[in-house]
């Protein structure tokens, strides 16, 4: 079955107005909103609205916090600790990205720490937010085990992303975000929704074991081996441990259900260091040499970082964005839920 085409500006109010029927404030709503759609438009559909109805059911089992009292438990000039009270992530992880940015602003760096935060969405978005206003930007979440470390066939660690954005002057900024599994985990629904297999080295079975089967597939593999099992574990260091809120050893001890999730929000003052102008026109110059190189056989383009992803957004952005039936089917029962009118196409 082919996907159906729904314009971005159909979805979203759509996508806000759901989650304000989910207690939501309408502020709230619409950041959470803007943050999936995003995604969507610029090929992340792991990361966009097919995680609605995962968000509403934790909502309803006060595993996400519609209405959080987010507070500041700590902070100086450079580094803030946020307790963020369970909020769906964009809620609280836009306005930590705006401290760390004036931070910055101020004394050359803002490093915040998020405690108790829930899934926090395509990770780009918050570290482009930094580039876009001529800073260096950093974005890492680390969550309760899903990926197999290293060595092992069960899940002990986060495939915790981390996604860097740098500004660039005739250039799109380079825009890293990879996880540390070989696939994200919402490529393993995806799958489910599209009805298609996995990669052969994305994901092993509640046993251990390799699997194909999207159905089957619960736990992670680390991208480069013990290389993302690695980074997975350091991240967890800088971020759950740092706010006194480990979430690997309660899980794998059999701990509390309910998902927590920690993170880092980061800004970095390049002025401080070389003059910003300068700066932008050396990521340009080093884009074109690279992009300039001989092409290895079969390949067309060599794509810097975030650059697929801005052609997506160009294609999406005229022809709609793409929704699978299982997708689709999701859209529906929340519109379902809330005897909500179906957005426009679907």
């Amino acid at each position: 079955m082919s996907d159906i085409r729904i314009r971005a500006e159909h979805l979203e109010p759509f996508v806000q107005s759901v989650f304000e029927n989910a207690g939501m404030p309408p502020e709230d709503a619409a950041i959470e909103a803007e943050v999936l759609i995003w995604a969507n438009l610029r090929g992340v559909d792991s990361h966009g609205v097919l995680r609605i109805i995962s968000y509403l059911n934790n909502i309803e089992i006060g595993a996400m916090n519609p209405r959080p009292n987010i507070r500041v438990v700590k902070e100086s000039p450079a580094v803030a600790h946020i307790a963020c009270d369970r909020a769906l992530g964009p809620v609280a992880t836009v306005p930590a990205m705006k401290k760390a940015i004036e931070k910055a602003k101020n004394v050359g760096i803002g490093w915040v720490l998020l405690s108790d935060v829930t899934h926090q969405g395509a990770m780009a978005y918050y570290s482009l937010m930094a580039a876009e206003e001529g800073f260096a930007g950093i974005a890492i979440v680390c969550s309760p085990p899903n990926m197999a470390p290293f060595g092992a066939k069960a899940a002990g660690v986060h495939n915790s992303p981390i996604a860097v954005a740098v500004p660039a002057n005739k250039r799109d900024p380079i825009s890293l975000d990879m996880a540390t599994s070989v696939a994200a985990g919402g490529k393993l629904q995806l799958a489910q929704d599209k009805g298609v297999p996995l990669g052969e080295d994305w994901a092993l079975d509640a046993a251990g074991n390799p699997t194909t089967d999207a159905r089957k597939g619960v736990i992670l593999r680390p991208a480069g081996g013990p290389k993302g099992s690695g980074l997975a574990l350091i991240f967890q260091c800088l971020s759950s441990l740092m706010v006194d809120n480990p979430l690997l050893v309660p899980a794998l001890r059999g701990g509390e259900s309910l998902k927590k999730q920690n993170g880092i929000v980061a800004a970095i003052d390049i002025s401080f260091f070389v003059d910003v102008d300068d700066y932008k026109n050396h990521v340009d110059n080093l884009i074109d040499e690279l992009k300039a190189l001989p092409r290895a056989d079969g390949f067309d383009d060599i794509f810097m970082p975030g650059e697929p992803e801005n052609r997506t957004l160009a294609e999406r952005s005229a022809e709609g964005i793409p929704i699978p039936a299982g997708t689709a089917e999701k859209l529906r029962k929340a519109a379902q839920r809330f005897d909500l009118a179906l957005p426009e196409g679907l």
